[in-house]
């Protein structure tokens, strides 16, 4: 997410034949195979990010009658990034970062993240996934599927955080709980909600506090294939 926060802030058909059953078998082993963090993502949309060519949103940040945004595009297969920041205008490839191009990386990375998160679980090599557990989600306080994602000490633009990450049945993310540098106190919690669906890719596009007027939120949102 990462240290903008604090910045902002101080942010099938089943058919009856013989052969088809087993084919169904098969499909619910190999789903059963998945790990959480798999499930996750693919009932966000995963298995279709593989045919995204460019993705564009706006970030936004509303506090009382505070507002805040940034608009990116980036094609992915490329890695090419441009910033849209009131009248500056950044482009940069994320494969070739210098000093000035890694600050605006680093709220690229913070903004995606937000938008990415259920992807991010699969992506992100440096961190660790806990087992899933039950736990009451801290804003609506329903009982829904818990875990956990810590990110190791080294490597990322903020080591050592760790999110509390809750989502129902069908794996899709409800809520979180930020905890920087892995702190016992939450740094963060919020909603994920008002979802949509864009060339089969799952976002939350509003992200809410508990009797706060405070809404971190997406739009713009454009998913080219």
């Amino acid at each position: 997410m990462k240290q903008f926060y604090l910045i902002i802030i101080t942010v099938t058909l089943i058919f009856g034949c013989k052969n088809d059953s087993s084919k169904n078998v098969a499909s619910e082993i190999e789903t059963s195979a998945l790990t959480t963090a798999q499930k996750i993502a693919n009932a966000h949309g995963f298995e279709n990010w593989k045919n995204v060519s460019e993705i564009s949103f706006t970030f936004n940040v509303d506090r009382d009658t505070t507002h805040y945004e940034r608009q990116w595009k980036w094609q992915p297969k490329s890695n090419d990034v441009r910033m849209i920041a009131g009248t500056d205008t950044i482009a940069f490839n994320r494969n070739n970062l210098d000093s000035i191009s890694t600050v605006h990386d680093r709220a690229f990375i913070n903004d995606k993240y937000w938008l990415l998160v259920p992807f991010q679980l699969v992506w992100d090599s440096n961190a660790e996934i806990s087992e899933p557990l039950k736990a009451q989600a801290p804003v609506s306080d329903n009982t829904l599927n818990k875990v956990t994602i810590t990110y190791t000490q080294k490597g990322g633009y903020t080591p050592g955080d760790a999110y509390d990450i809750f989502f129902d049945d069908n794996y899709i993310i409800q809520e979180w709980i930020y905890r920087r540098q892995n702190a016992a106190e939450p740094s963060l919690i919020n909603t994920f909600e008002n979802y949509t669906t864009i060339n089969g890719l799952k976002f939350a596009q509003d992200h809410k506090q508990k009797d706060v007027n405070w809404n971190l939120n997406f739009t713009n949102i454009e998913v080219k294939n």
